[in-house]
């Protein structure tokens, strides 16, 4: 029995020595094989870049591009806009009335008085037509309006005399004084009767 521990015992040793053994991690070299799989991942990864960063650099061109197209578009929108309404105001100058009458009347047209009309049903002529002379021309432009009387007051004119009696030398000055004031007064009332007479 001691005999079959004794060499138990050495057993374990042994045996633990060799898993140790076993156990122990060593340096591999590198197979040629795998160093030439992983050149096409990192050509793919690199490939995969540059083409996100082009593909953004064109994205961010192409919508620069339409930013600017629609702006020009938006521009020329509203400069049509504004020709449209031009046109628009022009044309409604055009097709007033009152220009069109003025414009035939100068063409010496004149309103027909005495209209005839035609039966269709057997060609009859009903009514008396008679021939538009100048004399029958209506007035297309209004009449000048006049101001009303309390607009157009007549003019109050008041003619102030100068003093002459004054003979000292103040007095020749107040009185030349006096005088041009006086003038001055009658060349504004002058000019004040030239206004009433000219309403």
């Amino acid at each position: 029995m001691s005999a079959l521990m004794n060499q138990a015992r050495n057993r374990v040793p042994r045996i633990a020595e060799a898993a140790v053994e076993r156990a122990r991690l060593s340096v591999v070299p590198r197979a040629p094989g795998r160093s030439a799989a992983r050149v096409p991942f990192v050509v793919l990864v690199s490939l995969l870049l540059v083409g996100g960063v082009a593909g953004l650099l064109c994205f961010n061109t192409s919508m620069q591009q339409a930013s600017f197209t629609s702006t020009a578009m938006e521009e020329r929108s509203a400069a049509l806009d504004a020709r449209e309404q031009s046109l628009v105001m022009e044309l409604d100058a055009l097709r007033d009335p009152q220009r069109v009458a003025v414009k035939a009347q100068k063409m010496g047209m004149v309103p027909a008085t005495s209209p005839a009309f035609i039966r269709l049903s057997d060609g009859k002529v009903l009514g008396k037509p008679t021939a538009a002379t100048p004399e029958n021309a209506l007035r297309v432009t209004p009449l000048p309006t006049r101001k009303p009387a309390n607009l157009r007051p007549t003019p109050i004119v008041i003619e102030v005399k100068p003093d002459t009696t004054a003979k000292t030398s103040a007095g020749d000055g107040a009185a030349s004084a006096d005088g041009t004031a006086a003038t001055g007064t009658k060349k504004a009332h002058d000019r004040t009767r030239k206004q009433g007479s000219q309403r």
